[in-house]
């Protein structure tokens, strides 16, 4: 039986609402790297990411003495691979798109979380929160084109991050049936600020804009701290809410960034998207919403499956 169907009424209210707050606070990470990137490169950004996520992290797996993981080592040095590429090229795609475009078109990756979901973790996913996400999948894509028209391909690095973003979300889901989410957010930043240092040498070698190094100020270490804290915090609480409900229900809840994103980038940075990019965005939104409110009413009625079952 998949976890969507013995999952607790308590365990889908508080996986949601996670999940929900993990996306509000991960802003930050978006707004802040925008405003960075006219002194820092989007390499060094994500470096400094995973640098401050072990040093955040290392007290917290030495106290329990938690770092053995055994044969599951190369699945944790896949998903810091992974959030590192995928880091990378969203960071990246931030100096060239207005910061809603940019996570409008990265939300093409519930869709293919969900599909993974189904496919190689046996998640059960219902045809109603399919048909949802294949619609926010269709907005996503009504986002993609006039970008790609204005910006070039640059528009096309939030989906490949998107679909690096989904591997590395259902990495996690299969981890968190073993290790603590400590241990797995240690390793991501370990793996991930090791992809990032080797790429940074060999994009100063030779000479990758992207990959450039300088030293920051004080003001800039301080910011470069803000957001290693927040991406920190919002992915623990991401890992907590797929360890309770499983990736594919809590995947679509992702749309919810982009109503804080359309509306930063409009406060701090002046951007305001075209008519066709905001009938993508509502599309996308709406489909997540949609999906909120369902698991919130089926959520009932396996709690009383499960007590009817448990109690003849």
């Amino acid at each position: 039986m998949s976890i969507n169907q013995t999952a607790s009424a308590r365990d889908v209210q508080h996986g949601l609402l996670l999940m929900t707050l993990a996306m509000l606070i991960l802003l930050g990470i978006d707004a802040t790297t925008k405003f960075l990137l006219d002194w820092i490169s989007s390499g060094q950004i994500a470096w400094s990411r995973f640098f401050f996520q072990i040093l955040f992290l290392l007290p917290f797996v030495l106290r329990h003495g938690s770092l053995r993981v055994g044969r599951r080592l190369w699945v944790h040095a896949a998903r810091g691979i992974l959030i590192a590429v995928g880091t990378l090229m969203f960071f990246t795609s931030l100096a060239n798109l207005p910061l809603a475009d940019a996570i409008s078109i990265f939300f093409v990756g519930p869709f293919i979380l969900t599909f993974l979901s189904a496919v190689f973790l046996g998640e059960s996913v219902g045809w109603r929160r399919i048909f949802a996400v294949a619609v926010g999948f269709c907005g996503a894509l009504i986002v993609i084109r006039p970008s790609l028209e204005m910006f070039g391909l640059v528009s096309l690095l939030p989906a490949g991050a998107a679909f690096t973003y989904a591997c590395y979300m259902a990495l996690t889901r299969w981890l968190t049936k073993g290790d603590g989410v400590a241990v797995m957010q240690f390793y991501s930043g370990v793996f991930g600020g090791l992809t990032m240092s080797l790429a940074l040498w060999l994009g100063g070698e030779a000479d990758v804009a992207i990959l450039t190094s300088v030293w920051p100020t004080m003001s800039q270490w301080l910011w470069l701290t803000v957001l290693g804290v927040i991406a920190t915090l919002g992915h623990w609480m991401i890992v907590l809410a797929v360890r309770r409900v499983g990736a594919g229900m809590v995947a679509p809840l992702q749309y919810l960034e982009i109503v804080g994103a359309t509306i930063l980038g409009l406060v701090f940075f002046g951007d305001f998207s075209d008519p066709t990019t905001w009938l993508g965005v509502t599309i996308i939104v709406g489909s997540g919403l949609y999906v909120f409110y369902r698991e919130r009413k089926l959520s009932p009625a396996a709690d009383a499956r499960a007590e009817g079952v448990a109690n003849p």
